[in-house]
């Protein structure tokens, strides 16, 4: 069975995108919906500061269309201020809460802060230990001392992926090799930038196309280890992510929307 690839951004929620990316005149509450003409997931961080309300979760559903798939941040609230440590039921409301999206539910992320150390490892332990089996988790590290046979064959026995950042806090020549190394059914890749510098997001501001050949080159190979490998693009990567996304499509041999053509569609509806 072919691996399947879903390349998106990280948020859609951007006034800057009017114009370059959603037609102009686009309003905010059709964002989504024109979103999901050009590319069929995106991950949300709106649910690292807060837990969606079922009426967010049923909008989210009903302006997307049947194969769009949603990747949930786990809160904050979980993460960095319990740093895991979940004696509140907090983890498992939210579990909750996110299977409404029913099958438009994809991984959900568990972005962890530089300044939780592998001392910590209890507590990772622990939580994983309690992940529900019928979810894709992915854990992003951003301290380099998890990086370790020893976590990652935790991860691997229970089918928990290492999230891929290129990014500031762990070297991308170690992120590329770890991706031949993948630790779940599926792989879950976060393309952020080295800084967030970057301020206007409505346009590329920085080549990054040696970058995408080496993360598309290492995407394919690893299409043989997993069933399933979602990317998602941050502003901060390039400037403009929509413009990044594409471009990752494209080289791996899908066909990018142009957003001219997000404008015709839209006179279909």
């Amino acid at each position: 069975m072919p691996v399947e690839i879903r390349i998106g951004t990280q948020g859609w929620n951007y006034d800057a995108w009017v114009g370059p990316f959603y037609p102009t005149g686009t309003r905010p509450s059709d964002f989504l919906t024109v979103y999901s003409r050009a590319f069929d997931s995106v991950e949300v961080d709106s649910t690292f500061y807060a837990v969606p309300a079922e009426t967010t979760i049923r909008s989210w559903v009903d302006r997307t269309p049947k194969g769009f798939v949603f990747a949930l941040k786990l809160p904050q609230e979980i993460t960095h201020e319990h740093r895991l440590r979940d004696s509140t039921g907090a983890s498992e409301a939210f579990f909750e809460r996110a299977r409404q999206l029913g099958d438009k539910l994809g991984p959900i992320l568990v972005q962890m802060g530089p300044d939780f150390h592998p001392a910590e490892l209890p507590a990772l332990v622990d939580f994983i230990t309690r992940v529900p089996r019928d979810l894709r988790i992915a854990i992003e590290f951003r301290h380099r001392g998890w990086i370790s046979d020893g976590v990652l064959a935790l991860l691997s026995e229970h089918n928990i992926a290492l999230a891929l950042v290129d990014g500031r806090w762990i070297p991308r020549r170690q992120m590329l090799a770890l991706a031949a190394r993948p630790t779940a059914d599926f792989a879950y890749i976060r393309w952020m930038g080295p800084n967030r510098d970057l301020v206007d997001y409505s346009r590329v501001q920085v080549d990054r196309s040696a970058e995408v050949e080496a993360w598309s080159d290492a995407i394919e190979a690893m299409s043989s280890t997993v069933t399933h490998i979602y990317g998602y693009v941050a502003n901060h990567f390039s400037g403009h992510s929509p413009a990044t996304a594409r471009e990752f499509q494209a080289r791996l041999g899908q066909t990018p929307v142009a957003p001219d053509l997000l404008g015709e569609q839209m006179s279909l509806f």
